[in-house]
């Protein structure tokens, strides 16, 4: 990794792990140790999605017309101040304002550090850089999240402002930390007709930038595909997998806190690995074996609930189903989010990032509550297979984007090796990240 590189992968790990000691006791926070009852707790979740519906589709042409460092440092910003008001605030109304200015911030920050990471990388190096990114946010959440648990006390209130106080620091240590860095791939671009033009001179979005995205069938298949995936896995955790646990396989709230520790330790271990694996191999195959493994999982789970009478094994296979989401969600890593950045525009990359976010976050919002309504009226079987039928979804929209893409688009580091094997002078190490051998 280069420097501006480095400083941004340290300031995102940073990032998560403030991000780690308030995600996972927010809503107990709210309920209980203010008291505002779990009705408000559950508007002050759904504040966080409704923020990033408002403020994203903006985004992403800030983005491409400013550049994103000062965007990202914006969000920063408004994530720190929204933190700090959770913590301090204790009446319904400004613990919901400062949650939508929490969620805001976030949304802001997430497509400004992809769009630096993208900067910052090749074509060929580019998965490398979005794996380490998300092995950084897990580890960092779970570091977080672990030394949170032993700060909190349900009974002193102070314990929690010193949790939100945490989390608005490591905000503005972002915003430091990424505040001075040189992107040195940022494109010139100026404006010619309304469209974007790649001579030199200001940076600038085209103006119909959501109508020209909206053209690239690629980029709209790799949307519903982001869609179905996140909202067939991520959308699930914390609403109707978790109840189907409890309620069907019937585990305690301390064996899922183990089933989810599987989860990121699954990413955590496996992510290297699985990136030499999925590295030199088409993006959307990956993506096909991705719906597959989630297919298995929801079987697994299914098959927990099956079990009564056998309790280890019900639990065994709930956290197998957690380990095996996380393995899923290491192959992605490497994948969807640099084939985001491979499919824009390079006057258009803010705008990709965000339309995708855009999606993820709809997911996230409809995930629970559709899963939510379906295992809140006891249909478990009808649960499980509408998953299992959208993991299978996941594989056969993939394969059909595949059909779609470029070479360059879906196996990057298998083009780059062409070109350099077959231009004299150029050795084919140049165009491979280190540690890949030749």
């Amino acid at each position: 990794m280069g420097a501006a590189l480095r400083r941004i992968q340290l300031g995102n790990a940073l990032s998560a792990f403030g991000n780690g000691f308030t995600v996972p006791f927010t809503f107990v926070y709210v309920s209980q140790v203010r008291g505002l009852g779990a009705g408000t707790a559950g508007v002050v979740m759904a504040a966080f999605a409704i923020a990033a519906l408002f403020v994203l589709p903006g985004t992403g042409r800030a983005i491409d017309q400013r550049g994103p460092v000062p965007v990202a440092v914006l969000g920063t910003v408004l994530a720190a101040a929204g933190s700090l008001g959770l913590g301090l605030s204790g009446s319904e109304p400004v613990v919901i304002a400062a949650a939508g200015l929490l969620g805001a911030g976030v949304s802001v920050v997430q497509p400004a550090l992809a769009t630096m990471i993208v900067w910052c990388s090749t074509t060929a190096t580019r998965s490398r850089a979005f794996a380490t990114q998300f092995f950084l946010n897990n580890l960092g959440l779970g570091v977080g999240g672990l030394i949170g648990g032993l700060i909190v006390d349900t009974s002193h209130p102070a314990s929690f402002i010193r949790l939100f106080a945490i989390e608005a620091t490591m905000f503005l240590v972002l915003g430091a930390v990424i505040a001075g860095v040189r992107l040195p791939r940022a494109p010139k671009l100026v404006v010619v007709g309304g469209r974007g033009d790649s001579r030199s001179g200001s940076r600038t979005a085209p103006a119909n930038g959501w109508r020209l995205l909206a053209q690239d069938r690629s980029m709209v298949m790799l949307c519903v595909l982001g869609f179905v995936m996140f909202f067939a896995c991520y959308g699930q955790f914390e609403s109707g997998l978790s109840a189907f646990a409890v309620e069907v396989t019937r585990i305690s709230p301390a064996t899922l806190g183990i089933a989810l520790a599987a989860n990121t330790a699954a990413i955590v271990l496996a992510q290297f690995v699985v990136l030499r694996l999925v590295e030199r191999r088409r993006r959307s195959r990956v993506i096909a074996a991705v719906g597959l493994v989630w297919t298995a999982a929801w079987l697994v789970a299914g098959v927990s609930g099956l079990v009564p009478g056998h309790h280890l094994a019900a639990v065994a296979a709930i956290i197998s189903t957690y380990a095996l989401f996380g393995l899923g969600e290491a192959m992605l890593a490497p994948t969807v989010s640099p084939l985001v950045a491979d499919l824009a525009p390079d006057r258009m990359v803010g705008q990709y990032n965000s339309a995708f976010a855009l999606v993820k976050q709809l997911a996230l919002a409809m995930g629970p509550a559709v899963g939510g309504l379906i295992v809140g009226a006891g249909a478990y079987g009808t649960y499980i297979l509408m998953l299992v039928v959208a993991s299978l979804a996941v594989s056969v929209t993939a394969l059909r984007l595949g059909r779609r893409l470029t070479a360059a688009q879906d196996s990057p580091l298998r083009a780059s090796l062409v070109v350099a094997r077959s231009t004299p002078g150029v050795p084919a190490a140049e165009s491979i990240p280190e540690g890949i051998p030749a």
